[in-house]
């Protein structure tokens, strides 16, 4: 049986959670479920007003609508990053520009970005890759300095840190993503985080597809209408209910999967340190989230090949970001900048298996496997 590079798990509450939901005969969006949702990440995490929304993608879109960009607008954005990074801006007309990672980590390297700035840039979009914190002091530096938005793309990064404080917290948006490849799942998922008190008023009319019904619901005004320009952002309140189940167990989860995380690293960092591959060493300033792990090889010929030596020993290994400023629809809009880092990462980082239920003694056959390949 082939080990799967991903696996989501069940906390047993789910259906539990799900039921009850029904019970109460409010199934659509902003129910109990979402409200008790809402109030764990702002009680537990500090975030000042958060949204559930159907994805992490409708979560960035609805960040894109408060900014009010218009045609012709510039975002910065990594391009070693998902699609869906960028794919609401270019819905709103944005141009998209492309910084690349840092020579030793795929994070955004702010020092290129902060190069491509101009007097039409209106966002900074990090994104935290493998919930391994980008350096928020310089990037809130360049931020105000600039005096454009920060958005924080949280997708990997739930529970996860910059100098002890939440990832999420320090942009004026930050969007996390509970995809069922996530720590945290509820098979599709978002979340919108709104830190600045000037946006939030807004946010609960576009997230109400444009309309007042928030304040409806709560009595402040006797009819509602619509009001604004808006989408069904909000899931049902049966998504809301699963999710809450996994944020019950969060601790559990977490200390599960970095001790998987540490697994890995203390059975293949004397294979990196001869010089086989690469491993990242996290700074200093950042937390471990036991988000993903990976390797890098010396070239993409040996990513290929190791990834084949995997997958045919029944061990699912994948390779992970295309370039986002090499990619079939933006190429051709694309500066022509060559971004060195970005592509090296794209050709030579592989994604090893990393789920809850993956027991210790399988991530140590793995790493076998990987040594095997290199002939120890």
């Amino acid at each position: 049986m082939k080990i799967p590079f991903n696996k989501p798990w069940f906390t047993g509450k789910e259906i539990q959670n799900i039921t009850s939901a029904a019970s109460f005969g409010h199934i659509s969006g902003n129910g109990l479920y979402t409200k008790k949702c809402h109030e764990f990440f702002e009680r537990n995490y500090g975030f000042k007003k958060t949204f559930l929304t159907s994805s992490c993608t409708d979560a960035i879109e609805m960040a894109t609508i408060l900014m009010g960009l218009k045609e012709g607008d510039e975002v910065i954005m990594p391009s070693y990053t998902f699609v869906s990074t960028t794919s609401p801006f270019i819905l709103r007309g944005a141009k998209i520009k492309f910084a690349d990672s840092l020579n030793d980590h795929p994070n955004i390297d702010l020092d290129h970005a902060e190069k491509l700035i101009t007097e039409n840039t209106k966002v900074l979009v990090v994104m935290h890759y493998g919930g391994v914190a980008v350096d928020m002091d310089k990037a809130l530096g360049i931020c105000k300095k600039h005096n454009i938005i920060l958005l924080e793309d949280t997708a990997h990064s739930i529970d996860s840190h910059f100098k002890g404080k939440p990832l999420g917290s320090f942009g004026q948006f930050a969007t996390f993503s509970f995809h069922e490849t996530k720590n945290i799942s509820s098979g599709e998922g978002g979340l919108l985080v709104i830190n600045d008190e000037k946006y939030i008023s807004r946010a609960e009319i576009v997230w109400e597809k444009g309309t007042n019904r928030s304040a409806f619901s709560r009595g402040d005004i006797d009819k509602y209408e619509w009001v604004d320009v808006g989408a069904s952002y909000s899931p049902s309140d049966m998504i809301a209910a699963f999710l809450f189940a996994q944020l019950s167990h969060i601790n559990d989860i977490q200390e599960t999967r970095i001790n998987i995380w540490n697994r890995y690293y203390s059975n293949l960092i004397p294979l990196a340190k001869i010089g086989f591959f690469e491993l990242i060493d996290i700074p200093d300033f950042a937390t471990n989230n036991g988000h993903v792990f990976y390797l890098l090889t010396k070239d993409k010929e040996q990513r290929d090949e190791l990834l084949d030596h995997l997958n045919n020993t029944m061990i699912q290994a994948v390779f992970h970001y295309l370039p986002l400023h090499n990619s079939p629809y933006y190429k051709k809009l694309h500066t022509g900048e060559e971004l060195k880092n970005t592509d090296k990462f794209a050709e030579t980082l592989i994604r090893l298996p990393l789920f809850y239920e993956l027991p210790l003694e399988v991530v140590d056959m793995i790493c076998e496997k990987v040594k095997e390949f290199y002939k120890l």
